[in-house]
């Protein structure tokens, strides 16, 4: 599938710039096993790069002037790298401009190049294609110019970038985009950034992602409610356990030891938040031991978490996940990123892939008329030079 993208990008290049490109970056999009709502709680998050790419081809323009070409889009710009950078009504191009500002603000010197791209990771489906355009993107500058950003430094001005544009995400996504490699989940420190690869052997069974193929509007809103929310109890905490300075400093007792200083939905989401964490701990634990039963479970148990004490899931999630369940060859499903909409992520027994595609595709549409949408993914590498060129 990548080869077919690789080679397209490609001859698209050749053709458009009449010569052959002289970098060719892969950039991933991610999945996040386990660690959902615990990154801006001091938690830990396992996420994964993963086989869907965006491919960039590059070479220098020996000018100031940058053109950038989005195939998929049909859609392209050109700007002066040496002028300020603007956002603009055009979304995707603010990403672009947003790395190049974050080179100019860390004085980087580069000059203009020419640059086409073309994606298979699936847009709006929770799989984070705005991280692998600013780290990819960001990657192939690096290599052109010969700039020596390290991978860590890439990933954080990928961040900054895309709170550039607007969006105010953690670090999990970029982090995980370039920092990824092939059948490793990594345990990362949401808290100090520190990080961990564990072997995540799932040879036997089948990464699947259910995509709802709904949005709710509720997302903005409710995250900010749940955020401020989760302060809410953190403060309440911290007022009776002094030993307490984070999520992660606490137990489920201790939670519950303060419920009547609570309102219930501060005490529903410091609850979830405190489970949350100590799921990602086990899971690293279970993928250790090649315990992919025992991951599964942790992994429907986060779904109820998010379903009923954090409340953002809805009906089209908690139905897959509640059908799934009931499926012996399926060991693990839940809802994967902020909520009201999406994708689960679900670890299914090879052999039984298609038979349950077609069980659930038929149920979904029997109760909401929509049709699901189905990615099989496996976990590869992070953001990386093409060298067959």
């Amino acid at each position: 599938m990548n080869d077919i993208l690789i080679k397209k990008t490609n001859t698209f290049f050749k053709e458009t710039f009449g010569a052959e490109p002289q970098k060719i970056v892969l950039s991933p999009g991610r999945i996040n096993i386990i660690g959902e709502h615990v990154d801006y709680n001091d938690g830990y998050v396992l996420p994964a790069a993963i086989d869907k790419i965006i491919c960039f081809a590059f070479e220098k323009s020996n000018s100031n002037t940058s053109r950038i070409i989005a195939i998929d889009l049909d859609d392209e710009f050109e700007m002066d790298v040496t002028g300020s950078m603007e956002l603009t009504d055009n979304v995707w191009t603010n990403y672009i401009r947003g790395v190049v500002n974050q080179l100019k603000i860390n004085g980087f010197e580069f000059e203009g190049f020419n640059c086409v791209f073309s994606s298979n990771i699936p847009v709006g489906s929770g799989l984070s294609s705005s991280a692998a355009l600013e780290c990819g993107f960001l990657f192939g500058i690096n290599e052109l110019f010969n700039l020596n950003i390290k991978p860590i430094d890439i990933a954080l001005m990928g961040q900054k970038a895309e709170h550039w544009v607007g969006i105010n995400c953690g670090i999990m996504d970029q982090f995980s985009s370039v920092m990824g490699q092939e059948n490793k989940v990594i345990k990362i420190d949401c808290r100090t950034l520190e990080y961990e690869y564990h072997d995540a052997n799932f040879s036997d069974y089948s990464l699947i992602l259910f995509d709802s193929n709904v949005k709710h509007s509720l997302f903005s809103s409710a995250y900010n409610t749940r955020r401020e929310e989760c302060e809410e109890g953190l403060s309440i905490l911290k007022n009776n356990f002094p030993a307490v300075n984070s999520f992660r400093d606490c137990t489920e007792s201790q939670v519950l030891s303060v419920k009547d200083k609570m309102s219930e939905n501060v005490f529903k989401r410091s609850l979830f938040a405190v489970k949350e964490i100590k799921r990602v701990i086990q899971a690293c634990e279970a993928l250790d031991k090649g315990d992919i039963e025992t991951l599964g479970r942790l992994m429907f148990e986060t779904h109820e978490g998010l379903s009923a004490d954090y409340e953002v899931s809805c009906a089209e999630l908690d139905m897959i996940v509640d059908t799934l369940k009931k499926e012996e060859a399926v060991v693990g499903s839940r809802l994967m990123g902020g909520g009201f909409g999406g994708c689960t992520i679900n670890l299914i027994k090879k052999g039984h892939e298609e038979a349950i595609k077609k069980k659930l595709s038929a149920l979904y549409f029997d109760a909401f008329g929509i049709e699901l949408k189905i990615y099989d993914v496996k976990i590869g590498n992070g953001t990386s030079l093409y060298k067959n060129n």
